[in-house]
């Protein structure tokens, strides 16, 4: 799907095609003073459609997915290239998009898969009028701004949910252990896609700042978002070391609880051992046996049994064992 959005005074306005396009090979034509192109999940057809208009070729996703500076971050003939993470939510956990952005003297093009939190938003705002952008180049400083403010929504709402397990591990008795593991284990995985993309858009913060020299007002939003980064990253790594603690802290109370459980079995079995000793001996088919005639024999073997068991419980309680 094609979107396309006009800088109007000062403010990013989404257009409809029946302003200014018609309907054309399944698709509205792209208005040529379109300040911002999203390109969400385009067909064969839409992608042949701007790379014949804009006069140039659209990255693969394999060419998106790359990792190394020099194919995320590049200048060429099209414009500016930046290729960065976002953060998606699928089937209740998050998982990371790249996004292409080609930025050129006077239009942002962005090509991405999947639906991004941070383009709905910017869209809604747009259609409300709440965007202010005056260039490309401020509209995409402005959604970078605008993914970070997401990004450490996030971990706010990662930092509450950490709350409410250590509650459960340190606190509860009645907690299930093995539940609060899995929540950690979530909670984990999600701040570090976080952090990959906090790592990724300072990356593309810094490359961006090398190629807005001659903007002062856009450098100066772009130090605001470094200054951000640095302290969301401080927060992640905060984040990361308190689910590592609660990770070892609900591991070493299921250990106790096994242990404690191993303690029990074990001094049932010491306690019964000499009780177990004493009927085996009566209990051996000899003919001669010196209490085999005796008329208080039986109830002396089950006393000598008891005494036998409770003589190691009372040493151990003495110990502090029990």
């Amino acid at each position: 799907m094609l979107r396309y959005f006009k800088i109007i005074d000062g403010t990013i306005r989404e257009q409809t095609p029946m302003e200014d396009g018609k309907y054309k090979d399944g698709m509205y034509a792209v208005m040529s003073d379109a300040g911002w192109i999203d390109a969400h999940e385009p067909t064969e057809v839409e992608r042949a459609f701007l790379q014949r208009w804009l006069h140039t070729d659209l990255p693969e996703s394999d060419d998106v997915e790359e990792i190394e500076s020099s194919a995320r971050y590049f200048v060429d003939a099209s414009g500016i290239h930046v290729h960065s993470l976002f953060l998606m939510q699928s089937e209740g956990r998050y998982c990371t998009v790249t996004v292409a952005c080609i930025l050129q003297p006077s239009r942002l093009i962005t090509l991405r898969e999947g639906e991004l939190a941070d383009f709905r938003l910017l869209r809604m705002r747009a259609r409300r009028g709440q965007v202010e952008s005056h260039t490309a180049q401020e509209l995409l400083v402005t959604l970078f701004e605008q993914k970070v403010e997401n990004l450490a929504d996030l971990l706010e709402d990662i930092h509450r949910k950490l709350e409410g397990v250590g509650y459960l591990v340190l606190e509860d008795n009645d907690s299930e252990l093995e539940d609060a593991i899995g929540q950690l284990a979530k909670l984990e995985d999600s701040n570090g896609k976080i952090r990959l993309c906090l790592m990724d858009t300072q990356r593309s913060i810094s490359f961006l700042q090398r190629h807005l020299r001659d903007q002062p007002s856009l450098q100066e939003t772009c130090r605001e978002i470094m200054r951000d980064l640095d302290t969301l990253l401080s927060h992640t790594a905060f984040l990361f070391d308190k689910i590592n603690f609660l990770m070892d802290s609900t591991q070493g109370f299921i250990n106790i609880e096994q242990n404690q459980t191993i303690k029990i079995f074990s001094i049932a079995a010491v306690v019964f051992m000499p009780p177990t000793m004493i009927a085996s001996i009566y209990g051996m088919n000899f003919q001669f046996l010196p209490e085999l005639q005796w008329q208080f024999g039986y109830p002396s073997a089950l006393a000598l049994m008891i005494l036998s068991g409770l003589t190691p419980y009372w040493y151990f309680k003495r110990k502090g064992w029990l």
